[in-house]
């Protein structure tokens, strides 16, 4: 069965893309934490990142590193934070979280409700920057 993240890579389910190569696929978190917040993940089906592939590991993150810079250019922060926790979704991925302190990263804070225009607007501005 195909994850909602596989979904999200086929364009069976819509998103709000920020990057793609043939490894790998970027696109804002529905639930941000902050403006900005996005996931990255690989096209391959692994639950648990440290079950990939060295290679695909390495690349994965050289592909997040990527988009940290484009998130850089586009929001306002002090810098982008990063998260693996991967329990919620049986598909590894990254969250990339433009933050101005640490509580931004709290995965306990209420979540954001943006408007889809805005979210629209925040993933065109980041994928220009990519």
């Amino acid at each position: 069965m195909m994850t909602i993240f596989s979904k999200i890579i086929a364009g069976e389910i819509p998103s709000y893309k920020i990057a793609e190569d043939d490894n790998f696929y970027a696109f804002l978190d529905i639930n941000p934490m902050t403006k900005g917040h996005t996931l990255v993940v690989p096209k391959i089906e692994e639950d648990y990142i440290f079950n990939l592939d060295d290679k695909v590991l390495a690349d994965l993150m050289i592909f997040a590193k990527k988009v940290a810079k484009a998130i850089e250019k586009s929001i306002p922060c002090v810098r982008v934070g990063l998260a693996v926790i991967g329990l919620e979704v049986p598909h590894t991925h990254i969250h990339l979280i433009p933050i101005q302190t640490e509580a931004d990263m709290n995965f306990r804070n209420p979540k954001l409700k943006l408007p889809q225009e805005e979210m629209s607007n925040i993933a065109e501005t980041i994928s220009k920057n990519f």
